[in-house]
């Protein structure tokens, strides 16, 4: 690892070198990327004392992705997998996350409020933020601020929508192949007072591989108002999303088989999902004196319900899952300078939520010979959950010199579960008979009340080595409780989960540049985490885990010359088991689906103001499949070409290629007991086109 770590630090500094040779810096030519997902206040994302990356409209809109792996795996240390449909598992900083309460580890946000409320997040939920009408993606890196509680361990993604009301209307039209349709207009009445405006947008994919489909309908309303030290920010955001699901090919490099490919060995398997968010954004600033600087204020009041329903054709039986939730809270935060040297940002946050769940399977099925359980017909899980989450923080930046800032915070979290089994409890079929040889693979416990406490504090040292550079250290403590599906869907003999909130202890050095030539990030992280949540041999969830996280990160971009730019993301990192799992020894090893290796890099190309061409390398390493090392895949080299004109003021027209070259490759591999390796493949050569016109 030391020796690429080594050989992205000297392209770095021959980076800084050459745009220094080349272009020296003025005051006049540093830049701003005002964001709000650091601090929930405006704030200059450069100056951030930790990982924050970012994916601006204009290269949002270049890449048009039709699902959200295709503008992440810009961001350095991010590697989402894609399933079928919109569905994916994530990971930052992290190796791919898998199981039930994986979704935990990562906190998902649209306009910087959650997307589910805490312990109850889905793996794929941001299939329901407004990415097709994003302003940014802000992806900030590690457990590195304390406005973010459970879940925020390895990072937050915060997809912030761009205002409808100030952006010109338009309407637009994509076509791509294999039947890819998408539809969607904005249109607002350019207000300050009284502003309404909508953003909308309408998905058909009727996909490449058998019996597969995506429906998915989104729209985001929003309403504003402005006067003197007071403003009114609202927001609906509706979802619908009806996909019928292809499942994983079988086989070992069953994905390279063109026919095995395009198969659906699953044409029953579905995902339907209907979500709503509505939130009302209170904010304004009070002088408290004239000799004072202004108090800034917000408040933020939200709801949100969801509903799903899917087919789990990865799971012997293929269980039909339901679930539903309702969730009310807030947010509010002050911020305030004390002195001409300190500010101070506190807060308090709360939310109340009602869920529940049900899984049903059609006919019984028989467990794997490792298994030896058996997987009862009917109902296997009925019950509901009433959870309450409140927590306060506070931060302090000290400017110590001219040069030298001191950051220290820290957050205060409680969440209570009050959780009801509305079946038997016991590890039985529905009418309480006890299943054949080896038992019932499920298991429910009695009804019973949970608790978590954490406090997760964080403090940085940054010095601003010139006005565009910038150099820190920070260290964090993260945290995420169980999930309720950790807790209360347990499996054979288990009765009760008797799990610890899971803790993270991170270490961080960072270096930043940016100027009109060259933007340029640097991270070295070492993350440590306790707790961690895994399926022992028993299929037990066990908290006993503990796991080590290390890596570089290079997010760069360089204007070579006026008309052509050179953009990349790369990392380096290591995931590694630290203690062996029940009777299985994993200490040393390598976490499955953890690429050491990640590289995203493009070319633009700009030959005249209205017209670009990008090329774009996607780089995946080699991995492994399973804990014990044993199954790899190979890893794959994927090109896309990307292209926009601006046919005139009004008329803009956009075409790419994906998979320029027609690789054979796996979007996700990975190894069960029950069915060896598996995969769900990439898609072939691939086209696109589209038009947008604003009036």
């Amino acid at each position: 690892m030391l020796s690429k770590i080594v050989v992205v630090l000297s392209l770095t500094l021959s980076m800084v070198c050459v745009s220094n040779a080349q272009q020296p810096m003025s005051e006049a030519d540093e830049i701003e990327r005002i964001t709000t997902t650091s601090s929930r206040f405006s704030s200059n994302a450069y100056r951030y004392p930790g990982a924050l990356d970012w994916l601006s409209q204009s290269e949002l809109q270049r890449i048009n992705p039709a699902h959200i792996q295709q503008a992440l795996v810009r961001v350095a240390g991010v590697n989402f997998n894609r399933g079928n449909g919109q569905e994916y598992l994530p990971s930052v900083r992290s190796p791919v996350f898998t199981g039930a309460g994986a979704c935990g580890e990562l906190l998902t946000a649209e306009d910087g409020i959650p997307l589910r409320a805490a312990g109850f997040c889905n793996i794929n939920e941001l299939f329901e933020a407004g990415t097709e009408y994003a302003q940014s993606i802000d992806v900030l890196k590690g457990p590195g601020t304390v406005i973010y509680g459970s879940n925020a361990i390895h990072g937050v993604i915060n997809v912030v929508t761009q205002n409808p009301i100030s952006s010109p209307a338009q309407i637009e039209l994509d076509l791509g192949s294999y039947g890819y349709k998408r539809a969607g207009f904005n249109l607002g009445n350019q207000q300050q007072q009284h502003g309404v405006g909508i953003n909308f947008s309408i998905t058909d994919d009727t996909g490449y591989r058998d019996n597969e489909s995506v429906d998915q309908l989104k729209s985001h309303v929003r309403y504003q108002y402005a006067a003197q030290n007071f403003d009114i920010q609202a927001g609906l955001s509706i979802s619908d999303l009806e996909q019928e699901t292809a499942g994983f090919v079988i086989g070992l490099n069953s994905y390279s088989d063109a026919e095995i490919a395009q198969s659906n060995a699953n044409p029953e398997a579905f995902r339907n999902a209907n979500s709503t968010r509505a939130w009302v954004k209170f904010s304004g600033e009070a002088q408290m004196s004239e000799a004072e600087q202004p108090l800034l204020w917000q408040f933020t009041p939200y709801l949100r319900t969801q509903e799903m329903a899917f087919l789990m054709h990865f799971l012997p039986g293929q269980p039909l899952e339901e679930n539903e939730q309702q969730s009310a809270g807030f947010q509010s935060s002050l911020q305030l300078t004390l002195s001409p040297f300190v500010d101070l940002i506190v807060g308090a946050d709360a939310e109340f939520t009602e869920a529940g769940l049900t899984q049903f399977q059609q006919d019984a099925t028989q467990g794997s010979a490792f298994l030896m359980a058996t997987i009862p017909a009917g109902l296997q899980y009925d019950y509901a959950v009433d959870a309450n989450m409140f927590s306060v923080f506070s931060a302090i930046e000290w400017q110590l010199t001219d040069v030298l800032q001191f950051n220290f915070g820290g957050r205060y979290e409680q969440i209570k579960y009050d959780y009801e089994n509305n079946m038997l409890t016991g590890r039985t079929d529905e009418n309480g008979q006890v299943c054949g040889f080896g038992g019932c693979r499920y298991s429910r416990p009695p009804s019973a009340e949970n608790e978590f406490n954490e406090f997760s504090p964080q403090a940085s040292l940054t010095f601003q080595v010139e006005h565009n550079q910038l150099a820190y250290v920070s260290i964090a403590k993260g945290y995420r409780a169980p999930q309720a599906t950790e807790l209360y869907r347990l499996q054979r003999n288990q009765s009760v989960a008797d799990l610890d909130s899971v803790v993270a202890k991170n270490i961080e050095l960072g270096y930043k540049y940016w100027s009109k030539q060259l933007d340029l990030r640097l991270a070295l992280y070492h993350m440590d985490k306790e707790n961690v949540i895994f399926r022992d041999s028993d299929f037990f969830n066990v908290s006993n885990g503990e796991t080590r996280h290390q890596g570089v990160e290079l997010s760069l971009r360089y204007a070579i010359t006026t008309d052509l730019t050179f953009s990349s993301a790369m990392s380096y990192a290591r995931h590694q088991y630290r203690n062996d799992q029940g009777i299985i020894p994993l200490a040393g090893n390598d976490m499955d689906t953890a690429p050491r290796t990640l590289v995203n890099a493009q070319i633009l190309w700009q030959p005249k103001e209205n017209i670009a061409l990008e090329l774009d390398w996607i780089h995946s390493d080699e991995y492994y499949l399973e804990p014990q090392n044993e199954q790899v895949y190979s890893g794959h080299n994927i090109f896309n070409l990307l292209s926009t004109w601006e046919l005139t003021d009004q008329v803009r027209l956009s075409a790419q290629i994906t998979n320029l070259f027609d690789k054979a490759y796996a979007e996700r591999a990975d190894f069960t007991g029950f069915s060896g390796p598996r995969y769900f493949p990439g898609r072939p050569r691939s086209g696109l086109v589209g038009i947008e016109y604003q009036f």
